[in-house]
């Protein structure tokens, strides 16, 4: 990293994201990294990836949304029971900074509520914005929701799953990006990505690193 602070420090968001408390790096002064999935939709890939972590002994969190809830409840249930944290990725991920006040507390109250009924989880601290997509008011109406929102700073371009490219690149990809208090964002529908898991977890441990819950980020240092 050469003592620069990644991603959404050097798009300029790092004041906005401070004045909210939201997250996008953990404490630097730690070899700590923290692994976030978002859930959109399901591409048979989530069952192995829940699989390896288990294995390995990793905790993650999945940000999931209505459809994902509706389409997956075995697999959202399985994520709770398997100790990882579930995190709100809105009802029908919309451009939420197009939404009024109302709309995205309903965005997020009815994401929070689904997966209380169908799991048993009550409390749902973590947001990650559709699509990466906020601002100012988007934030502030998160957090008085009771919502901390979260971005990150290790990402590569994974989503798309016409562009797969094996996964040596995946790896290749996140394991060179890795450094203290990243906070790693993948999507589960890349095959890249659930192939590559285990090994990018074996690399991280190999340099020192420690997998972390979000749960316990207690301090950012930006």
């Amino acid at each position: 990293m050469n003592g620069a602070l990644p991603s959404i420090a050097e798009e300029g968001f790092q004041n906005l994201l401070r004045k909210h408390e939201a997250i996008f790096l953990g404490q630097t002064a730690q070899k700590e990294l923290y692994l976030t999935f978002d859930n959109g939709y399901e591409n048979g890939y989530t069952s192995r990836v829940l699989d390896v972590l288990k294995e390995k002994q990793v905790p993650a969190i999945f940000f999931i949304t209505g459809h994902y809830i509706k389409d997956q409840p075995e697999l959202v249930k399985r994520m709770v029971n398997e100790g990882h944290l579930v995190g709100n990725h809105s009802w029908s991920h919309p451009d939420m900074s197009g939404l009024s006040r109302e709309q995205i507390r309903s965005e997020l109250e009815k994401v929070k509520a689904a997966v209380a009924q169908l799991t048993g989880q009550q409390e749902m601290r973590y947001l990650r914005p559709p699509r990466g997509i906020f601002n100012d008011r988007v934030l502030a109406a998160s957090k008085e929701d009771g919502y901390t929102s979260v971005f990150w700073s290790v990402a590569y371009k994974d989503w798309d799953t016409k562009a797969q490219r094996g996964w040596n690149y995946a790896y290749t990809k996140v394991v060179e990006q890795l450094h203290p208090g990243a906070v790693i964002l993948l999507h589960s529908v890349s095959k890249d990505n659930a192939e590559a898991l285990g090994k990018i977890i074996d690399a991280a441990r190999q340099q020192g690193f420690e997998f972390k819950s979000l749960n316990q980020l207690t301090s950012r240092n930006y």
